[in-house]
């Protein structure tokens, strides 16, 4: 069965809050930015926040364009690919001032690592516990 979108931003929400955040707190101390931990755990968890509210955004903009595809999904590899798009406008709303200030190197290792963790979680290890998850839809509740 193919995700629905409530599925999708259920299991967006559940999967960047978890595993998003316990990939947060190990990969914050080696961050290249320099400031306090405390400062940088909390740019870190905005830019995960960020990343969520506007993932559920997202998933309504993606939902309207997999109407025009046959299976109304996207290949699992674009789900991966999404991450180039969905990064620039963080990048670019940090940039405009709205969420704290982090460098570049640090800014793209963390949010390319907590996707790359999040994406395989999801196609990976998630289908063996949540065996059912696929066939509701995605969703979690």
């Amino acid at each position: 069965m193919v995700p629905t979108l409530n599925g999708r931003i259920q299991t967006r929400i559940a999967v960047l809050a978890v595993v998003g955040g316990l990939w947060t707190l190990l990969i914050t101390p080696l961050l290249p930015d320099g400031a306090p931990l405390s400062a940088s755990y909390r740019a870190t968890f905005t830019v995960l926040l960020l990343v969520i509210v506007l993932g559920v955004l997202w998933e309504l903009l993606y939902h309207g364009l997999q109407q025009f595809r046959w299976e109304k999904d996207w290949p699992t590899l674009f789900g991966l690919l999404t991450a180039i798009n969905e990064g620039l406008l963080v990048w670019l709303l940090l940039a405009a001032g709205i969420g704290p200030d982090i460098p570049g190197g640090a800014f793209l290792l963390h949010f390319v690592s907590v996707w790359l963790v999040t994406w395989l979680v999801v196609n990976g290890p998630m289908r063996v516990p949540l065996i059912h998850w696929r066939f509701r839809g995605g969703r979690l509740i």
